[in-house]
């Protein structure tokens, strides 16, 4: 039997291993967090190439150094896109996200890490198409040199017309705000069918409606005028070609529907014509 003395030194014991057990395992789970970090996130946000046609290129680093784009290549964040004259790209994010970049383009991808930075497009055009769950918001943005447009799941269209950084946008679906980057005005909210130009040393100026009432009309004029190419005759849904009731065999027929008059003689014009008076038989006397 232990005495008390042995007893308590015993615990002592067990009392100092506890914290350097647990001391153990708390440097164990820092470790282990610091190699998870240690990871590239860049790998998980990569942009997937799905499409690209033409003079496409990427750079990679401050060298300026390109190197040609290809199908399913990963863009990492930094990365510069640079296409051609004849250049298309179309990329896809994690989040299902899409943006396509057109020709005599620049646009960087995730020009910095924070949350919501999408693209910096210094030139060109590109068609952004932002992803969310239903009641779920997906901030992000897009800056050029002389606007910062804000976005939610939304399609929309940003144009970088010149080296000075005039930035002209467009929105088809969803909201999106446009700041000045360089003058101090409003922000402009667009709306469907909306459109702002930013241009460098003006400020921005909030539109009424900013485009949807004449986006509408737009819309009612092409259905009309394609309910109009459709009926037309000869149209894909129209009556034949001519006269309504006919088609092209039809043309030098008579249009008329009656047989006669009732008394006999055929309308005027329509009927066959009178045969000529018999001729003297024979050519000789009464």
């Amino acid at each position: 039997m232990l005495s008390k003395f042995g007893a308590r030194l015993l615990a002592s014991v067990h009392m100092l291993r506890r914290p350097t057990f647990a001391r153990a395992t708390h440097t164990l789970l820092i470790a282990s967090a610091f190699a998870v970090c240690a990871v590239p996130l860049s790998a998980a946000d990569a942009a997937k190439v799905l499409v690209q046609s033409g003079n496409v290129s990427i750079i990679r680093d401050a060298s300026g150094y390109a190197t040609a784009l290809m199908d399913n290549t990963l863009v990492n964040p930094g990365y510069t896109i640079k296409t051609g004259a004849d250049g298309y790209a179309k990329l896809q994010v994690s989040d299902g996200s899409v943006f396509e970049v057109f020709p005599n383009s620049e646009v960087v991808y995730k020009k910095t890490n924070s949350v919501g930075d999408l693209l910096n497009v210094w030139l060109g055009k590109v068609k952004v198409v932002i992803q969310h769950l239903p009641g779920i918001p997906n901030p992000n943005n897009v800056t050029t040199p002389t606007a910062l447009i804000s976005v939610r799941g939304t399609v929309f269209d940003v144009d970088v017309e010149d080296e000075d950084g005039t930035t002209f946008v467009s929105l088809d679906e969803g909201v999106v705000d446009v700041h000045h980057r360089l003058k101090a005005s409003n922000d402009v909210h667009l709306l469907p069918g909306g459109s702002v130009r930013v241009y460098p040393n003006q400020p921005l100026t909030p539109f009424k409606d900013n485009g949807h009432a004449l986006y509408k009309i737009y819309q009612l004029g092409q259905r009309g005028l394609q309910d109009l190419i459709w009926s037309r005759p000869g149209g894909p849904g129209g009556g034949p070609a001519g006269s309504p009731g006919g088609n092209q065999g039809d043309k030098g027929k008579p249009t008329g529907t009656g047989t006669g008059t009732g008394s006999g003689t055929p309308p005027a014009g329509t009927g066959s014509p009178t045969p000529p008076a018999n001729p003297p038989g024979g050519g000789g006397g009464l």
